[in-house]
C-alpha cells in the first residue's frame, strides 16, 4: 500500500531545484532487432526497428523561442531516464511486496528502499533545475498514468499527500497537475516521443 512513498520520495527531491547542471548521457537509444522466421519450410528474415516520428518542421518567432525550445530538448533527455526509472522501480517494488507476507515485513522492506533511492537520486536531484524538477512530476505523470497527487493520496493518504502538495506548492509547482499530451503538453510530447525513438 505505501508503493507511491517511493514516487514522493523522487517527486519531493526533484523539486529541491539546485542550479547547478550536469551533462546525462542519454540511455534512451534506438533499438534494432534482426532476426528470422520460419514459415511454411522457408526461413523469412525480419528487421524491428524503433518507430519513427515525422512531424511539420518547427518555426521559432524568435531567438528567444529557439532557446526555449532546445532548453526542454535538453531538460528531456535529463530527465526522462530517471521517470522510467522512477516507474520501473515502483513496478518492481509493488511486485516484491506482495509476495512478503506480513504487513511489519512490507514496512521494513519499504524503509530499506526508501533508503536506498534517497542515497542514489539525492544528489542527482540536486543537481536539477526548477524547471526540470517541474518537468519530472508531468513525466512520473506520464509514466505512472496518474497525477503524482492521486497516487500518493491513494497510497499514503490524504494528510500526507496534502503535505507534498503544500511543499510543492512553495516552489511554484502541483503535484495535482496531469499530462496533457494532447493539450498543453503537445511540444513536450513530440519532444519525448522523438528522444525515445533515437531523433534527437
Amino acid at each position: 500500500m505505501k508503493r507511491l512513498q517511493l514516487l514522493a520520495i523522487i517527486i519531493g527531491l526533484g523539486l529541491q531545484g539546485a542550479k547547478a547542471q550536469e551533462t546525462v548521457t542519454d540511455v534512451l537509444t534506438p533499438s534494432v532487432k534482426v532476426g528470422k522466421v520460419l514459415v511454411d519450410g522457408d526461413s523469412i528474415q525480419y528487421m524491428e526497428m524503433s518507430s519513427v516520428f515525422v512531424y511539420p518542421e518547427l518555426t521559432f518567432k524568435d531567438k528567444r523561442q529557439q532557446k526555449a525550445y532546445m532548453r526542454l530538448v535538453q531538460n528531456v533527455k535529463k530527465v526522462l531516464p530517471i521517470a522510467k526509472e522512477a516507474r520501473q522501480m515502483l513496478i518492481e517494488t509493488a511486485e516484491y511486496i506482495e509476495t512478503l507476507p506480513t504487513q511489519k515485513e512490507r514496512d521494513e522492506h519499504l524503509k530499506r528502499v526508501e533508503a536506498a533511492i534517497v542515497k542514489e537520486y539525492k544528489p542527482k536531484m540536486k543537481k536539477l533545475t526548477f524547471a526540470q524538477g517541474k518537468l519530472l512530476i508531468k513525466l512520473i505523470d506520464r509514466e505512472c498514468h496518474s497525477t503524482a497527487f492521486e497516487a500518493i493520496q491513494a497510497f499514503i493518504g490524504p494528510v500526507r499527500s496534502g503535505m507534498w502538495q503544500a511543499f510543492a506548492w512553495m516552489f511554484g509547482a502541483s503535484l495535482k497537475k496531469g499530462y496533457e499530451p494532447e493539450g498543453v503538453d503537445r511540444l513536450t510530447e513530440r519532444v519525448v516521443l522523438q528522444v525515445e525513438a533515437g531523433q534527437l
